[in-house]
């Protein structure tokens, strides 16, 4: 397993999110797996799950606490990436800000690469 920080940043906001359910899961889970799968009108949508463990080959960021697994053949397509947690009156969740992206569907859901 590979550690490595570089590939996608974490907000604190993000990091205090995954702390909190990696704590709650008590075991279960161990941290938050970010990537890509085929999906949508423009090719791509995130992955963003709970784990409980990386796997063998993932490449893992450790940042404030919070841990973040990678599979190697999406780190070219998040490198430069943020992570963050959002939270509104509306919705919460993990929000992938990603400079990669050469366009989005419509609904903004899906993207392109």
């Amino acid at each position: 397993m590979a550690e490595v920080n570089t590939t996608v940043e974490v907000t604190p906001g993000a990091a205090a999110r995954i702390r909190s359910v990696v704590a709650e899961q008590s075991g279960q889970v161990t941290g938050l797996r970010v990537g890509l799968q085929d999906g949508g009108c423009s090719g791509y949508t995130y992955l963003i799950e709970f784990e409980p463990k990386a796997d063998d080959d993932d490449m893992v960021i450790e940042l404030e606490g919070a841990r973040i697994f990678v599979h190697p053949l999406h780190v070219p397509f998040l490198a430069g990436s943020v992570l963050r947690w959002n939270e509104d009156r509306f919705q919460s969740g993990f929000v992938l800000d990603n400079p990669n992206v050469k366009r989005t569907c419509g609904c903004g859901i899906s993207f392109d690469v």
